[in-house]
């Protein structure tokens, strides 16, 4: 009955209560929204992480590095001597060493130039190895190997010749065409940025760009790279690489091939652990994050402030119905109830229409947080946390609603005990 009455009272109210179911739609929306983006950000930036022990470049900052090599954002800047792979491989401790080659990308996906090595001992999301949904490795220097979201998002198959472009992200400053990659094999999904990359040959990669930098008027210099290219095989480093991607026999040697590297005299490098790469990341972000929070935060302060001002704003318009709801026999009691269930019904829809724009934007947006950033969103289901938070945002709705159900109990006394001349 209580509820019933609570219904047909919102009812003749139900512009004013829509305004504010909406208002809590949007605060619950926006929370969720946010910690589901910052949830899997550190989640897929640390399954991508999780398999490299050390990333070695041309010195620079250790975030920039981590971004351009791990998840394709940005680059490196320049590159480093091959000499330099060959060095690492008779370190103590490195058990493998993954060259890499960067600077094209196809359709905005980065294309990196690397070797069988990487699919061999690459690993993501805690330990997980690279499996092939179609396909094989490079069969020859002219394939490819492309990841799920590529295949899934352009519609690649095996046989599918594909063309790179020069620059990063979506620039494409010369495309070549003139030498065009043909897909191999499509690796499973692994949900990190691996699934938004395209994989290429080191010989393919370099003959590519050792055809286009040779110049028409200088043939002893295009001849001396195009045999450079030819006669390499698998196994052969090239000249000159982006970075390298270092897994170690024994971990206690990560700071000794630093040393190692720090110390370099022929060249300036950088010997970046992941990890401590990835806290310092989040040390950048983790203003921005919090500064979010906060608002999403407010605006659901301000949802239920205004539920209150909604509520208050209705009882001297609501006192002959609560006169009349007295006089067929309903306590005070009744009538703060009625004023409670009143206030969580409004805050139950909220979250219920909250929840529906909250998956709506998920839709919306993983595609291209998948395609632009590498960050997968996740499923539609509620994480323990996220059903925390809407719990306790039922609960402060039903908080916020006991100041004007005090008001409502002591004028509903008050009507109940005057006599009414």
């Amino acid at each position: 009955m209580t509820v019933t009455l609570v219904v047909q009272s919102l009812l003749n109210r139900r512009f004013v209560a829509s305004l504010t179911v909406l208002a809590i739609a949007l605060s619950v929306a926006l929370i969720l929204s946010v910690e589901r983006l910052r949830d899997s950000a550190r989640t897929s930036f640390a399954n991508s992480a999780s398999g490299v022990d050390l990333i070695i470049a041309p010195r620079g900052n250790d975030v920039q590095i981590l971004l351009a090599t791990l998840f394709g954002v940005g680059s490196t800047g320049t590159g480093m001597s091959g000499d330099v792979v060959d060095l690492l491989k008779d370190m103590p401790g490195v058990a493998w060493t993954v060259p890499l080659m960067q600077g094209d990308n196809h359709k905005g996906f980065p294309v990196i130039g690397t070797s069988e090595a990487y699919f061999e001992h690459f690993k993501h999301s805690r330990g997980e190895a690279l499996t092939f949904a179609q396909g094989t490795p490079f069969a020859d220097p002219q394939s490819a190997v492309i990841g799920a979201e590529v295949a899934q998002r352009l519609g690649y198959g095996l046989g599918t010749e594909i063309v790179n472009a020069h620059g990063a992200g979506s620039v494409a400053l010369e495309v070549h065409d003139e030498a065009p990659f043909e897909v191999t094999g499509i690796l499973a999904r692994t949900n990190t940025a691996v699934d938004r990359m395209v994989f290429v040959s080191l010989q393919g990669f370099e003959k590519l760009h050792a055809e286009a930098e040779a110049h028409p008027a200088d043939p002893l210099a295009a001849h001396t790279k195009e045999d450079h290219v030819e006669n390499g095989v698998a196994g052969v480093v090239p000249a000159q690489v982006n970075a390298a991607y270092v897994g170690l026999s024994n971990r206690t040697a990560v700071l000794g091939v630093q040393r190692a590297i720090a110390t370099y005299t022929k060249e300036p490098l950088s010997a970046v652990m992941p990890n401590v790469a990835l806290l310092q990341l989040w040390s950048i972000t983790g203003t921005a994050e919090n500064a979010l929070r906060l608002m999403s935060m407010a605006v659901v302060v301000a949802s239920m402030i205004g539920m209150v001002v909604m509520l208050s704003a209705a009882l001297e318009a609501r006192r002959r119905e609560f006169a009349i709801l007295r006089s067929v026999g309903a306590s005070p009691r009744d009538v703060v109830l009625m004023i409670v269930t009143e206030a969580l019904l409004v805050t139950a829809s909220g979250i219920v229409l909250g929840l529906l724009i909250f998956w709506g934007a998920i839709l919306l947006a993983a595609p291209l947080l998948s395609t632009q950033f590498g960050v997968t969103l996740g499923n539609q289901m509620l994480g323990t946390s996220e059903a925390a938070l809407l719990l306790t945002i039922l609960c402060f709705g039903g908080l916020a609603s006991l100041l004007p159900a005090w008001r409502v109990y002591r004028m509903t006394l008050a009507d109940g005990l005057t006599t009414k001349l």
